[in-house]
């Protein structure tokens, strides 16, 4: 996950130059159908297919991975999702970072997505 948005480049920007910036304090992963780094992630399942965002973990000393798998559980079908993003809250929130899922994943019906420890990456170029 390489394409940071444009909150994360600002957060950034101010760190380096000793602005002290509010760091984020815990990381959320979601799914959607798309993104960009203005928006970050976007076309978030509703609430009513039982979608919610994941907190996660990160360990490495430069390409940071999540240390534990990621699952999303459905009760309706959210159809075909595309993208992963990062935000600093569960609901709402900043966006941080996102990019397209290395394969979409189609649920038709209720079930589960689940992103594998160590599968998501979040390096900077």
């Amino acid at each position: 996950m390489t394409a940071l948005t444009d909150y994360a480049k600002n957060l950034l920007g101010r760190a380096l130059v000793a602005r002290q910036p509010a760091l984020p304090t815990g990381v959320w992963v979601g799914l959607g159908t798309g993104g960009s780094d203005a928006a970050g992630l976007t076309g978030e399942p509703a609430a009513a297919t039982g979608y919610a965002r994941q907190p996660a973990a990160f360990t490495g000393s430069g390409i940071q991975r999540n240390t534990a798998p990621l699952r999303f559980s459905f009760t309706a079908a959210p159809g075909t999702l595309t993208h992963v993003g990062l935000f600093d809250a569960v609901a709402g929130g900043n966006a941080l970072a996102w990019a397209p899922l290395g394969s979409p994943a189609t649920l038709g019906a209720p079930g589960s997505i689940t992103i594998p420890a160590e599968s998501l990456s979040v390096i900077g170029d």
